[in-house]
């Protein structure tokens, strides 16, 4: 990506192979971060946006060679989050692989994967703010909660292979979980179909329903403690909170797990001194092409310690 800038603060980009086939709107999302949408489609609607001179739609999507004309954006407009140091030295030490088109990180828990639901930043943020390179993009994701691998797409063409083997499901992926109660299960598979966005007390939840989407997890046990199971996991659908809801639909939900968990259980576990969510996702293997493998932390490690 090409660019350059007037006196009066308006930028000229040029598209490059990488930019190619996104739409003006998204566009200006990942150049314009913080910028409400709203303004977004205002400066399109009234031409202070152009590709290649001309006024355009928000749908238009680019094109190699294209010179796109962005004006200057006022921070009162849209103030982007600063994200704290602190925060880019774990994630810059969290990551497992790099190369010219994806970054693998081992992300902790608590951290989110993007800004959000009064969050101010996430992981996409914090690297985007690292590297100075608004082309980094989730190519899948994980709960906030939830440790582990996670792949972010350095280039547009990186980012739309990768997830096109999520959408084929030629990726295997593979989680451990600390669940409530002694679960002695080998090669038990759960195919509970689930629905997303159901209110609940006030809450939105996924539940599990008959006519909702297909879910397949597959179980076994790994360890077995006094009051609690380490198992393993293997998930051939990526449903929102699938391990959650079917590890709570048997009668073991995960350790720590606020939404779905046994809230009794859960404070006899922190009690323990087991104070988070105890879902990682191991390893990632894409096709062939990639393969990667997450350690639990020391927090991990020690939970395994105190339920011994």
């Amino acid at each position: 990506m090409h660019e350059s800038a007037s006196a009066q603060g308006v930028s000229h980009i040029t598209v490059e192979g990488g930019e190619a086939g996104q739409r003006i709107d998204n566009f200006l999302a990942k150049r314009l971060p913080g910028l409400p949408r709203s303004h977004i489609y205002q400066i399109i609607r009234t031409g202070q946006v152009r590709v290649n001179s001309s006024r355009i739609r928000p749908t238009r999507k680019l094109e190699v060679g294209d010179v796109i004309r962005v004006p200057p954006v006022h921070s009162a407009q849209g103030k982007q989050s600063t994200v704290p140091d602190s925060v880019i030295s774990v994630l810059e030490s969290s990551i497992i692989y790099e190369d010219d088109g994806v970054l693998a990180i081992n992300k902790p828990a608590g951290l989110a994967v993007h800004a959000g639901s009064g969050l101010n930043f996430g992981v996409i943020e914090g690297l985007r703010q690292s590297r100075d390179d608004r082309r980094f993009e989730l190519i899948h994701r994980l709960d906030r909660f939830t440790s582990g691998c996670l792949l972010i797409g350095k280039t547009l063409a990186a980012t739309r292979d990768f997830q096109d083997h999520f959408r084929a499901r030629t990726v295997e992926k593979k989680y451990i979980a600390l669940v409530a109660g002694c679960w002695d299960v080998e090669g038990m598979t759960i195919s509970n179909r689930l629905s997303s966005n159901v209110e609940i007390s006030g809450e939105r939840m996924v539940v599990e329903d008959q006519l909702g989407k297909s879910a397949v997890s597959h179980f076994t046990t790994l360890s077995l403690f006094k009051e609690a199971s380490e198992i393993g996991v293997v998930i051939e659908t990526g449903r929102t909170h699938q391990i959650r809801v079917h590890c709570h639909g048997a009668g073991h939900p995960v350790i720590g797990d606020s939404k779905y968990g046994d809230k009794q259980a859960n404070r006899q576990f922190r009690q323990m001194g087991l104070g988070r969510m105890f879902l990682h996702a191991e390893s990632l293997s894409i096709d062939g092409e990639l393969k990667l493998n997450c350690k639990v932390d020391a927090e991990w490690e020690n939970a395994r310690k105190l339920l011994a």
